[in-house]
């Protein structure tokens, strides 16, 4: 079972998974997204069950813990963008009900199944930015590196019982999901005139790649093709995350002091939806 699979990358992967003869079950958030996906399947000529599961919706999540699931794959999710001096507490609050406790308490029904049975394997569906951070993505970045944690102690504790963890790390992709990001200072209830930042000059600080490219890794993740806890599904940049990611332990805190960081500038200075130079 893959959440979130309305769209964007778990909406591929789920496509990509049934394509090769796997029984999937695609949850979307919604009624529109389910006949959106019933389209898209029939396109290809693939079966998928697909069924609504809102990882907030305790009857939701009450009504998956029923199914038989070998392998669940925790995609839901939302991203909040803005800075985090400015996002208001109930957007907060909005991104971690969804990106995490959702997710988890959907996970506890799951699991339980299978260490009663002694086997199993949960993946969340983490982030570069689980791993590293950005400007204008920190809530986001925040509730990822939440799941990094959750997925590193269900590890330790499932071991025993046979019910394997991963997480995947996919990097900036062009779905649409993170410009989309960008336009949720447009509904916050607060006065702009309080912000630090003016949102309507800022977009997605980093290039991205097309999607099609990170299908077949995914897949590899959840197939067990690849044994990894870890996976950064990014083209050519996992290097560069792990590089980046220990930086942190020489990096002072007053380095930069009075000067604009290189990525927020990035963030001024790209389009929104600008491609990156490789695939």
């Amino acid at each position: 079972m893959i959440t979130g699979a309305g769209s964007g990358l778990n909406n591929g992967a789920a496509l990509e998974l049934a394509a090769q003869g796997y029984s999937v079950i695609a949850g979307v958030e919604n009624y529109p997204q389910m006949k959106s996906l019933e389209t898209q399947a029939r396109q290809r000529g693939v079966d998928v069950r697909i069924e609504k599961i809102d990882v907030t919706k305790e009857g939701d999540r009450r009504r998956a813990s029923t199914w038989d699931i070998d392998i669940l794959v925790n995609g839901a999710g939302i991203i909040e963008g803005g800075a985090i001096v400015d996002i208001p507490g109930e957007n907060i609050r909005r991104q971690f009900e969804v990106n995490v406790v959702g997710p988890v308490l959907l996970t506890q029904g799951i699991a339980k199944k299978m260490v009663a049975r002694r086997s199993g394997k949960i993946i969340f569906m983490s982030s570069v930015v689980g791993i590293l951070s950005g400007p204008f993505v920190g809530a986001y970045a925040a509730s990822k590196h939440a799941l990094e944690a959750i997925a590193e102690t269900m590890a330790m504790e499932l071991q025993e019982f046979g019910v394997e963890i991963a997480v995947i790390n996919p990097g900036p992709y062009l779905t649409g999901f993170n410009d989309a990001g960008f336009l949720t200072p447009k509904d916050w209830l607060d006065d702009p005139a309080t912000r630090v930042f003016d949102y309507e000059k800022l977009s997605f600080p980093f290039e991205q790649f097309d999607p099609s490219a990170a299908f077949a890794s995914i897949v590899d993740v959840v197939t067990g093709k690849s044994k990894l806890f870890r996976n950064v599904v990014t083209p050519d940049l996992a290097e560069g995350v792990r590089a980046q990611s220990q930086q942190v332990w020489s990096r002072k805190s007053n380095e930069g002091l009075g000067t604009r960081a290189d990525l927020v500038t990035q963030s001024y200075r790209l389009k929104p939806a600008t491609r990156a130079t490789t695939s």
